[in-house]
C-alpha cells in the first residue's frame, strides 16, 4: 500500500475490523476490546517509529489472532454456560443497501451458531477467506500456515458449515410483511395465527444465561404457538413494550420494560413463507450494549 499512515488513516479500517471479530467471537463488547486492542498495538508501532505499510492486512492479523486468543480462552466459560448459548445480538434499525443478502446471512445467528461448531483458527480461515475475500496467501500468513494448508482448512471449514447452513427466505419484502403479521399475533396471543405462520418443525431457544429463559429449545408448531402466545400475554401483563428492528440481519423485535431497559431481543428466521425458528436473548449481560428506549 505504499507509505505508512498515521493512526486517523487507520481509523477507516474499524468497520471491517469488527465485523471480522463479531462474527469471530459472537459477542459485542469482547469484539470491541479486540478491535480496541488492536489499534492500541498500532498506536505503538508507529510510536515507537515503526511503519505500517500494510495497514489492511496488519490490522486484519492482529484482530483475528486476538479473537482467536479470546476464543481458546473463553471456551470452559461457554461449556459451563447454563441453558443455550446464543451470540450477543446486533440491533440496527434496517440493512444498510451496501449490505448485501450475503452479508446479512453470514451475519445471523444462526450462522454464527454453525460457526460455533468450528475450532477457532478453522473459523477465521473460513470468515477471512469465503465471508471477507482475503485470498490464501492472505490468510495463510493470518494464521501462520502455509498457503496449501490454509487452503485444506478452507475446504474442511467449508463443507462443515455447508451441511449445516441455515436457509433464508430470499424476498425481503416478503420476510417482512410475514415478520410484522407473526409478531403482531405474539403480542396479541393470536395462537391460531402463530399456528398458520410456523412451520412443521419450527424450534425457539432462548438464551438467559440461567435467568428467566427456556433452558431447552421449545419445538413443534403448536406448542411453540402456545408458547409464545403465553409470552404475548406475559409481556401485557408486566406492561412490556417492544419495537421492530433488525437483528443480526433478520426481522426482530426488541423488547422493553416499564422503566425503558431491554428486557429482550427477539429475532426470526423465515424460509419459504415460514417462520422456522424464533432466538431470544433475555440474559442482562448480553444487552448491556443495547441502548435504553429513548
Amino acid at each position: 500500500m505504499g507509505d505508512a499512515m498515521d493512526l486517523r488513516e487507520l481509523e477507516r479500517f474499524r468497520p471491517l475490523l469488527f465485523s471480522i471479530a463479531y462474527r469471530m467471537i459472537g459477542e459485542v463488547g469482547a469484539a470491541e476490546d479486540v478491535v480496541q486492542e488492536t489499534f492500541l498495538r498500532a498506536h505503538r508501532v508507529l510510536s515507537d517509529g515503526g511503519e505500517i505499510r500494510e495497514p489492511k492486512a496488519f490490522l486484519t492479523e492482529v484482530t483475528t489472532r486476538l479473537a482467536i486468543d479470546h476464543l481458546r480462552s473463553a471456551r470452559v466459560r461457554r461449556e459451563r454456560y447454563v441453558g443455550q448459548w446464543l451470540p450477543e445480538p446486533l440491533v440496527d434499525d434496517a440493512p444498510t443497501p451496501e449490505q448485501r443478502a450475503e452479508d446479512l446471512e453470514s451475519l445471523s445467528m444462526a450462522f454464527l451458531i454453525v460457526l460455533e461448531t468450528l475450532s477457532p483458527v478453522e473459523r477465521a480461515v473460513f470468515l477471512l477467506h469465503d465471508v471477507f475475500a482475503f485470498d490464501f496467501e492472505e490468510v495463510a500468513a493470518v494464521v501462520d500456515r502455509s498457503p496449501a494448508n490454509a487452503r485444506q482448512i478452507a475446504v474442511r471449514a467449508r463443507k462443515h458449515v455447508e451441511a449445516r447452513r441455515p436457509r433464508f427466505e430470499p424476498s425481503a419484502e416478503r420476510k417482512r410483511e410475514l415478520a410484522d403479521r407473526f409478531f403482531a399475533a405474539m403480542t396479541h396471543g393470536d395462537i391460531d395465527a402463530l399456528m398458520e405462520m410456523l412451520a412443521e418443525d419450527a424450534v425457539m431457544v432462548g438464551d438467559g444465561g440461567g435467568r428467566g429463559a427456556v433452558r431447552e429449545p421449545v419445538t413443534g408448531r403448536r406448542r411453540m404457538a402456545r408458547f409464545l402466545a403465553g409470552l404475548g400475554r406475559y409481556a401485557a401483563h408486566h406492561s412490556l413494550s417492544s419495537e421492530r428492528s433488525t437483528v443480526n440481519g433478520q426481522p426482530g423485535i426488541v423488547g422493553y420494560a416499564p422503566d425503558g431497559s431491554v428486557a429482550t431481543v427477539v429475532t426470526i428466521d423465515v424460509v419459504d413463507g415460514k417462520v422456522t425458528a424464533v432466538r431470544s436473548v433475555v440474559n442482562p449481560e448480553k444487552l448491556r450494549h443495547v441502548g435504553r428506549r429513548r
